[in-house]
């Protein structure tokens, strides 16, 4: 007969082998396959979430392909004027660049978070959710640019009346995921610099947090490469 759980060494209930030590360790509530729950849940919602943005982007490259009128340039729909000289996709390239700078000083925040630096994490954290913070403002900058310019869900002066429906939507969606971000970042940063989670020693939850972020900076290569190059 198999025991659900073995005693370890600190007198600490250690994980169980088999079938029953399975099911005591999905029923307890508190980790499965040898990782913390929470971090387990977040990779099924990544997974989940993964298939959502993927079916987003290959209905857009199917509309790209099929349709019959000229798709816009992005280099000159996402062109801005600066000094009397216009440069192609200049927002987006810094955009990008403080999207991925941000998914630095987020594996910096969860480095010093195991090393119970309480003060640098919450710093470092709360220089991510700023660095995400002027993400969402340049891309509110963006759309109202577009909006003025007339592109609208349904329609497009400058070509293919997709183009606004699929930009509105890809780019929308993301940028929905980089706001919870940073309310999700700012949340925790804060319950680090009080303390809450050196009582439980659950510091986990920064790596938790970091998973979502770099995730969602990971999509956005994606919709960079395929929205803003193709």
């Amino acid at each position: 007969m198999t025991q659900h759980a073995e005693t370890n060494t600190a007198g600490a209930l250690a994980p169980s082998s088999g079938l029953r030590g399975l099911v005591a360790d999905w029923s307890s509530d508190v980790q499965a396959f040898q990782v913390p729950w929470g971090k387990a849940m977040m990779w099924i919602f990544l997974l989940s979430d993964t298939f959502i943005f993927g079916s987003f982007l290959t209905g857009y490259m199917t509309v790209r392909m099929s349709t019959t009128v000229p798709w816009p340039n992005p280099s000159e729909v996402f062109a801005l004027t600066i000094g009397g000289t216009e440069i192609p996709l200049i927002l987006i390239a810094i955009m990008t660049f403080i999207l991925i700078s941000s998914s630095g000083t987020m594996a910096m925040a969860v480095n010093f978070a195991y090393r119970r630096d309480r003060v640098k994490t919450t710093a470092l954290m709360l220089a991510t959710a700023a660095f995400g913070a002027t993400f969402v403002g340049m891309q509110a900058f963006e759309w109202t640019k577009l909006i003025i310019e007339g592109v609208r869900p349904w329609g497009n002066p400058m070509g293919a009346a997709q183009f606004g429906s699929c930009f509105f939507m890809i780019t929308g969606f993301h940028g929905l995921h980089v706001t919870v971000g940073v309310i999700y970042l700012s949340i925790v940063a804060l319950r680090v610099l009080r303390g809450r989670y050196e009582r439980t020693g659950n510091y986990h939850i920064v790596e938790i947090a970091g998973l979502y972020w770099h995730f969602v900076d990971l999509v956005w290569v994606f919709i960079f490469a395929l929205f803003y190059l193709w």
